[in-house]
């Protein structure tokens, strides 16, 4: 009796997609950017609390943040004259999960 194979079934995603997939893992891509994620999955900060904690300056932790909004990673909130960013994008947990468990791990 011969075995039937079994047809396997294409992955999902197109080119268009993978294009902007890689686009986004490339922002997110960088140490102070991967610690922003870090932190805002735990709370909203302001662009100076998250340059303080990783050791940027505010202007340099403004375009590092610019970026992670066009991706749709991050928003932000305005409360008089302070701006918090806080995680747009849940997935980001695993993602972070990945690199902690990974390379944080002792």
């Amino acid at each position: 009796m011969a075995m039937k194979s079994k047809k396997k079934s294409k992955p999902i995603g197109d080119a268009a997609a993978f294009v902007e997939a890689a686009e986004c893992l490339k922002i997110l891509a960088h140490p102070v950017r991967l610690r922003f994620v870090q932190m805002l999955l735990d709370g909203r900060f302001t662009v100076g609390e998250l340059a303080e904690d990783s050791g940027v300056p505010d202007n340099v932790a403004s375009e590092h943040l610019r970026l992670m909004q066009r991706c749709g990673f991050f928003t932000s909130e305005r409360e008089g004259r302070r701006v918090y960013y806080q995680v747009a994008e849940p997935h980001l947990a695993n993602i972070m999960k990945c690199v902690e468990d990974r390379f944080l791990k002792t």
